[in-house]
């Protein structure tokens, strides 16, 4: 079972080829795919709202997503599945009213630096039946919202039409686009909402983004806080990792302290290349006052180190050793 959860308005990726293409032997089947448009007074059903939170903390073609993530997804696609939704959902489909028909005619890649589109080099209408493909819908939601389909490779796409502020959020972050916009809008809707103060979670949160203009050195940047990883544990206990090469990892292990609403002071004092069970100490201390801005169970938005903003999106729950 492949699974690639698609998080747009409704339509065809025409102009990604890859989208119906078979998977890299090198990859697992499953695969991901995240995009959304922006539309206001979003409205899911509790099964709905499972889904759009599995789909929550996935970027890309979800080829970095752990296995627990992809089968979250999976499991609340079948959930809604089985629920139904409008019985006979697919108005433009031309077989067995489900089912829709389609053929690749051109493609083109898309790429941030550049202000025009690459043609896709294949001939399209030289590959007769392989240029060919289909899309059955499973499941759309009585809003309309929501829609499942799964295609002709054994990909499942789950096409959204509305999207809520923190999936707003992972969208410009993903395409580098208005994420100082997106974060005010949630912090401010979180605010006027009236919601209770939020704490630091305990768990694993990678850095997804931060608003960093400066190019420090990369041991600079690793120790604060700047790639990477950070676990927050029990005793106001924090780490910093991050992944270097060859199974090297740098670490930094320190305490914060809460001093006032939303506010921690952090201080990072035992920091170490390691390799295995091995371990090559590094004298470094780092001091700064850690704003917490917004978080929940899957997305947390801080103000740190120079001011700086950062985004983290948890991936698992983990003790510190």
């Amino acid at each position: 079972m492949a699974v690639k959860a698609v998080n747009l308005g409704f339509q065809f990726p025409s102009s990604s080829p890859s989208s119906f293409g078979s998977s890299s032997p090198k990859l697992r089947k499953d695969r991901l795919v995240f995009r959304s448009s922006t539309v206001e007074q979003v409205s899911f059903t509790e099964s709905e709202n499972s889904l759009i939170e599995a789909l929550l903390g996935i970027q890309g073609r979800g080829r970095s997503s752990s296995p627990n993530q992809l089968n979250a997804v999976e499991r609340a696609v079948q959930v809604l599945e089985r629920l139904g939704g409008v019985p006979d959902p697919a108005a433009a489909s031309i077989q067995d009213g489900k089912r829709i028909l389609f053929r690749f005619d051109r493609a083109a890649f898309s790429f941030r630096f550049l202000p025009f589109k690459v043609p896709y080099p294949v001939p399209f209408r030289l590959l007769g039946d392989e240029a060919k493909g289909w899309l059955d819908t499973t499941y759309l939601s009585h809003s309309g919202n929501l829609r499942i389909s799964r295609g002709n490779k054994g990909t499942t796409f789950v096409l959204q039409k509305q999207t809520e502020p923190r999936q707003r959020l992972l969208t410009a972050v993903s395409s580098g686009r208005n994420v100082k916009e997106a974060i005010e809008e949630l912090v401010s809707l979180t605010r006027n909402n009236g919601e209770k103060e939020p704490e630091l979670e305990e768990g694993e949160w990678q850095m997804v983004w931060n608003s960093q203009t400066v190019t420090d050195s990369w041991i600079e940047n690793a120790a604060n806080g700047l790639m990477g990883k950070q676990i927050i544990g029990k005793n106001g206990r924090i780490k910093f990792v991050v992944d270097i090469l060859l199974g090297l990892k740098f670490s930094m292990t320190g305490n914060f302290v809460k001093t006032g609403t939303k506010m921690y002071d952090v201080t990072m004092d035992d920091a170490a290349i390691i390799g295995g069970p091995f371990g090559y100490p590094m004298q470094m201390e780092n001091k700064f006052t850690l704003e917490l801005l917004y978080s929940d169970e899957k997305i947390r938005i801080t103000r740190g180190y120079n001011e700086i903003l950062f985004v983290h999106t948890r991936t698992d729950a983990s003790r510190m050793n």
